[in-house]
């Protein structure tokens, strides 16, 4: 029997930013997006081709195997000059989510990591329900950590995987 792809997330938007609900047919221009290899330093891995990305899409439109999670994720566009910058994901769980962010190479140092993951804090909140919101973050990544910081998670005592869990529990700052 053929399974029915999860819905997809409700979009939002940041002020410079759209978040739209990932789709296979974002794979070719994210795979630009995510081609430096550089992005891949603290997380290990290496760059998707575009088929191995849509692949990956597919997976994660489709949703989790089990009952009780959703898988939401977002492509990051630039509402200024259209282009795809990134990506935001968030694996939720009742009233909790574990959130991810990656930014491209060419669009680092703007503040759009900050400004989606506040965004995406903020909209878990509202239409998620979500209460509390955790991050993973490899010790030494100071840009992530500034990322977590600015969607108002804080270090935690705990580690997961050799990473810092980032956590907050609602309220979060407001959608930027």
């Amino acid at each position: 029997m053929p399974t029915t792809p999860a819905p997809p997330p409700p979009p939002f938007t940041t002020a410079r930013l759209d978040a739209l609900p990932l789709a296979p047919a974002y794979a070719e221009e994210m795979a630009g997006v995510l081609a430096d290899p550089a992005l891949y330093g603290f997380t290990g891995g290496e760059p998707p081709s575009p088929a191995a990305l849509r692949s990956r899409y597919e997976r994660q439109c489709a949703g989790p195997p089990g009952a009780g999670e959703l898988w939401w994720n977002w492509v990051l566009r630039v509402r200024a000059d259209g282009n795809l910058a990134g990506y935001v994901q968030a694996t939720v769980r009742g009233p909790r989510a574990e959130m991810a962010w990656v930014i491209g190479t060419p669009w680092q140092g703007r503040g759009y990591a900050g400004e989606a993951a506040k965004g995406l804090a903020a909209h878990l909140v509202s239409a998620g329900g979500v209460r509390e919101i955790v991050a993973h973050i490899h010790p030494g990544h100071a840009a992530s950590e500034a990322v977590a910081d600015a969607a108002g998670l804080r270090p935690t005592g705990e580690w997961e995987d050799g990473e810092r869990r980032w956590a907050a529990r609602t309220p979060v700052p407001d959608i930027p």
